[in-house]
């Protein structure tokens, strides 16, 4: 194993000509697509890979200047990739890792056959012209919760992101792979998504991307969706689940993980 495999916990299992590459989100590690995994290695080689950044990652690697940046991440998914020697590859990237696919191939396109975006979002801020979802007030509450009680915003914020309550078996396991994070670094990365704006380069993708969105999203509201479909450069086309929360595949496996699977094997029929 190579030192970028070893440095992201990189995992390659199944069998079949196609890659699928699996890409979490902040708060989460691989673990997050327990659900699709087994309907995927009869058919597909997949690739599992964790951020840097994870709880299950050495917080040592994790470089705060080169992840104030979408980019740094992008970096990391092209060693991964050409450590592997992928390409032409189906990418599934939840939230975080949704806008480091779409970043990634505008350089890379040959890296990748189709991007699915579960619970994307360019930018998560207010605009005058665009609705994210989240006021700039917000974020100084936001940040000074995980500065002042870092279990306890955990706590609170893990039903908040899933859509339900402490008892819920998705929030525990959110709760869990979340407060595994390193404190600094948790809020580090919650600085980067929280400020990056990526909705200029929407345009320069050339990659077909299927958008899926939850119907009751609090960190992304479903106009969202509407403005990546009518931005992307590519062919692109949006389904919305009757799910709830920004991890479907945590929360609403028996909803999402069909929805998935019919995108990961069927090309979009339609320019957008």
């Amino acid at each position: 194993m190579g030192m970028v495999e070893e440095a992201h916990n990189v995992r390659v299992i199944g069998k079949g000509s196609k890659t699928v590459v699996l890409a979490h989100g902040f708060g989460t590690d691989q673990s997050v697509w327990k659900h699709l995994v087994p309907h995927l290695v009869e058919d597909y080689r997949v690739v599992l890979y964790d951020n840097i950044g994870a709880g299950t990652t050495n917080p040592e690697y994790y470089d705060f200047e080169r992840y104030s940046s979408v980019q740094g991440f992008a970096y990391d998914l092209i060693a991964i990739f050409e450590e592997l020697q992928l390409q032409d590859c189906i990418f599934v990237g939840h939230s975080l890792s949704s806008m480091v696919g779409l970043l990634t191939s505008i350089s890379h396109p040959h890296l990748f056959s189709k991007l699915i975006l579960v619970s994307a979002t360019p930018r998560l801020l207010n605009d005058a012209d665009y609705y994210g979802g989240f006021h700039q007030e917000d974020l100084s509450q936001l940040f000074e919760g995980m500065q002042s009680n870092y279990k306890a915003w955990c706590a609170g914020f893990a039903p908040m992101a899933v859509g339900g309550d402490l008892d819920s078996v998705a929030v525990q396991e959110f709760g869990r792979t979340l407060f595994n994070m390193r404190p600094d670094i948790a809020l580090s990365l919650t600085q980067t998504i929280f400020q990056f704006d990526m909705r200029h380069i929407l345009g320069l993708v050339t990659v077909p991307c299927h958008i899926i969105q939850s119907s009751r999203d609090h960190s992304v509201p479903l106009v969202v969706s509407e403005y990546l479909q009518q931005h992307i450069g590519a062919k692109s086309i949006v389904e919305i689940t009757p799910t709830e929360g920004h991890l479907p595949q945590l929360s609403s496996p028996d909803i999402l993980v069909p929805v998935l699977l019919r995108h990961i094997r069927d090309d979009i029929a339609d320019p957008k």
